[in-house]
Formats: structure tokens, sequence, C-alpha cells
């Protein structure tokens, strides 16, 4: 399909991690529309659409969690716990509303958790997340020492403006 330079301007400023769904997108959406290339316009229209279905749902009063695993853990661990424990509004979690929800469960990607951060700055540019939780197996003791990079981790999430909370469900 044929695209426009400022078509294709537009479109690069979609987030690198998305950006072939949303040329998809607006390629599907030009296709049903019965046209043969790809406007300025066409990006735009496709971008609010999809801007306006983030913001709708995301009230003030919701919380935004994102849970942050061990990546090690994570091959024998499926994360139930920590999601059970959400649900429940249990342990680490039961200060949280009913308006609280999971927007993103990664794993660190191994030490000295590289790509935590990559992941939270793309995080950032999506969805608005309040908080980030370091499961129980990166910060207790129950089933391996803590995460020798612990500190690290924190200081870095911290510095993005957003609040850590130090475990799931231990």
């Amino acid at each position: 399909m044929k695209w426009t330079k400022t078509a294709l301007k537009e479109l690069e400023k979609a987030p690198e991690f998305v950006r072939d769904m949303a040329r998809k997108k607006v390629e599907d959406t030009v296709t049903e529309k019965g046209e043969e290339s790809v406007s300025l316009k066409d990006v735009q229209d496709v971008f609010e659409e999809y801007m306006s279905f983030m913001e709708s749902g995301t009230q003030e009063t919701t919380t935004n969690i994102a849970i942050v695993r061990c990546d090690r853990i994570s091959e024998a661990c499926p994360g139930s716990a920590c999601l059970l424990s959400l649900q429940a509004r249990k342990v680490n979690f039961k200060e949280y509303g009913e308006n609280a929800q999971l927007v993103a469960m990664f794993t660190c990607g191994g030490c000295p958790g590289r790509r935590i951060s990559r992941l939270l700055n793309n995080l950032i540019k999506t969805v608005k997340v309040d908080v980030v939780h370091l499961s129980s197996c990166m910060t207790k003791d129950a089933y391996q020492p803590p995460c020798p990079h612990r500190e690290a981790i924190v200081t870095m999430i911290e510095k993005k403006g957003l609040t850590v909370v130090e475990g799931t469900h231990h």
C-alpha cells in the first residue's frame, strides 16, 4: 500500500514496539474505506481512535499496577500467587480499591534487571502506571536470596516518578 511522506512521518510517532501493529491497523482501515493510499489524516484518525480507547479505560480513581518478576524464578513459577493476591486484594495489594488493575506483568530480563527500564519507558508512553510491585521472589527469602540488584532497581523505578512496593504475595 502507498503511504504519503507525512503519513509515514506521523507513524514514526508511535512507540517502536507497537509501530508494526499501528501500520497494520491504519492499512486495514484504509482498505475498508476502499482507498489505495494512506494519508496523514488516516494515520491521525486511527491514532485518535486508539488513544481515546486507552483514555476511556483509565479513570482518575483507578490504580494501574505493574508487577516485575525475577527472570530466573519465572522459569519455575507461573506468577499465579502474585495474580491471585492482587485479585483478592491480599497481602501487599490489600490497600487497593476495586478499581485497581494490572496493566503489565513482566520479568526483569535477567541480572541486573536489564529490561525493566526499557519496558517501563514503553508503559509510561502508552498507559498510566501508578505503582510498580517487585514480586516477592525478588524481595523475600522464600525462594532464593533477595535480588542482589533490588536497591538499584528500586532507585531506577523511583527516578521515573513511579511508586515502588516491595513484594506481592508474601
